[in-house]
């Protein structure tokens, strides 16, 4: 281990690896749940139930992190981890499913490709000259749309934000006195606001995993609560089959190859859609898809590298383009297993404050990642309120990106509030990306700016305009 890690030379030892590595496991292992949770959504466009969807996806996550964590662990000995990224989950399940019209099988067709195209470039080198086709304030406005996009499907998943006739949305009511409101339909969104409040408490506190903690603590509240109700504990034995390898079962079945088996069939799609339609939505979805991937796993490796003073005499990341394969690999593992793309996760920054400094820490990772599959049956235990909790708060961390937005310049401005607005108020990722940069595109022609627009950016905004006219 020390000759290959490196360990004593990179100024740390085995014992603060492998506690780096729980501490970034703690932190991040809430994803087996909540990407579970949320393609448990797509069960009834698979024709399975959604206890058999969790366990399927449960599965196909745990796979694909072990695989990435232990990629980036030995090819870019870099003591980082991956999973299914936040927002792209999102994106795969309400923007490309529900919103496209997609199939569960189509859409992994999609992080299939993205995962080839990102080996592509990056063994080429273009990857990083698309990432530079964006301009700043579209780049940096990403993240923050993103959030907001989390965060309403958190509330939406609580059921604390609801659909109305007169104003679209509202608020639920939580009136037991003269309303509609029940004990057993306030419970739970109470436990929601009080597992969010938990973690934010927990990550003011500086306590390792308080995503993941905060979250278990949300489910006792809603077991224990759960007694003063007539629901929680109404045919539970039979909601949860306890066998470890049930999940694995349902893996197979549901998930595990279905982009080969049932993605190329895209026959649903072009019963109401014309070929061309389907060729223009293609192209701009994965490359949406490449786009958020590309910005999470290029800011992810070096915030978390510059945190850790672990950038190059020049200011550049260790190992970069393998740590870039590694991420393209593990995309492409992760669109076999069935799960959406998989990027690096920034709370391996959590591993890196105790002192994580080599490949050694995310081994540890990816090895609490394969013991997590055979713990699904207690996965499934928590309950959505709980998740809905994570993803508000996944929300509330992303929107820190404004701060990098100069709002007093128009030019920056405008783009940059069409890019986040428009994610959460169309429910499509991709919308915002492209109205950010189609008004980024027309303000700088008629400012006089057209020498600034770079020719990648003009032909990513052709694209995406030629989706609005060819899809809808």
């Amino acid at each position: 281990m020390e000759k290959f890690f490196q360990v004593k030379e990179k100024g740390s030892t085995v014992k603060v690896e492998i506690m780096a590595g729980l501490t970034t496991f703690m932190a991040m292992a809430y994803i087996l749940m909540v990407n579970a949770g949320m393609f448990s959504d797509l069960a009834g466009t698979v024709g399975t139930t959604p206890e058999k969807m969790y366990n399927a996806v449960y599965i196909a996550t745990a796979i694909s992190a072990v695989a990435g964590t232990l990629l980036i662990g030995l090819l870019a000995n870099l003591p980082l981890a991956q999973a299914s990224g936040m927002g792209l989950n999102a994106f795969f399940v309400y923007t490309v499913c529900f919103g496209f019209g997609l199939t569960y099988s189509n859409a992994l067709v999609l992080v299939l490709f993205d995962g080839i195209l990102f080996i592509i470039l990056t063994i080429t080198g273009l990857r990083e000259k698309i990432f530079t086709a964006i301009p700043d304030c579209v780049r940096m406005a990403i993240p923050a749309g993103i959030g907001l996009f989390i965060a309403f499907l958190g509330l939406q998943n609580a059921g604390i934000v609801v659909l109305d006739e007169s104003t679209k949305v509202t608020l639920v009511s939580f009136n037991l006195y003269g309303g509609n409101a029940t004990w057993d339909s306030v419970m739970p969104l109470l436990v929601t606001i009080f597992t969010l409040i938990a973690i934010a408490a927990l990550s003011a506190k500086k306590v390792r995993g308080a995503v993941f903690w905060g979250m278990l603590g949300g489910t006792a509240a809603y077991y224990i609560l759960g007694i003063t109700t007539k629901s929680v504990y109404e045919g539970f034995g039979d909601k949860f089959n306890f066998n470890p390898f049930a999940a694995f079962k349902d893996f197979g079945q549901i998930s595990f190859g279905k982009v080969f088996t049932q993605g190329f069939d895209f026959s649903a799609y072009l019963e109401n859609h014309s070929g061309s339609s389907l060729i223009i939505l293609f192209i701009t979805t994965a490359l949406a898809f490449c786009l958020v991937d590309m910005f999470d796993t290029l800011g992810t490796l070096f915030g978390a590298c510059s945190r850790g003073n672990m950038l190059t005499e020049k200011g550049e990341i260790p190992n970069f383009q393998k740590a870039m394969l590694s991420d393209a690999i593990a995309t492409v593992c992760g669109s076999v297993c069935g799960t959406s793309t998989v990027t690096t996760f920034v709370e391996a920054s959590s591993g890196i404050a105790e002192g994580g400094r080599t490949g050694l820490s995310a081994i540890t990772t990816a090895a609490l990642f394969f013991i997590s599959m055979f713990l699904s049956p207690v996965a499934s235990l928590i309950p959505g309120c709980a998740t809905a909790a994570v993803l508000i708060f996944v929300g509330v961390l992303m929107m820190g990106a404004v701060l990098k937005i100069d709002w007093n310049n128009i030019e920056i401005a405008l783009p940059a509030f069409l890019t986040i607005s428009f994610m959460p108020f169309t429910y499509n990722i991709s919308y915002g990306i492209a109205f950010g940069l189609i008004s980024y595109i027309f303000l700088s022609l008629f400012t006089g700016k057209a020498k600034q627009i770079k020719t990648g950016t003009l032909v990513i905004g052709i694209l995406f305009a030629i989706m609005f006219f060819v899809t809808h």
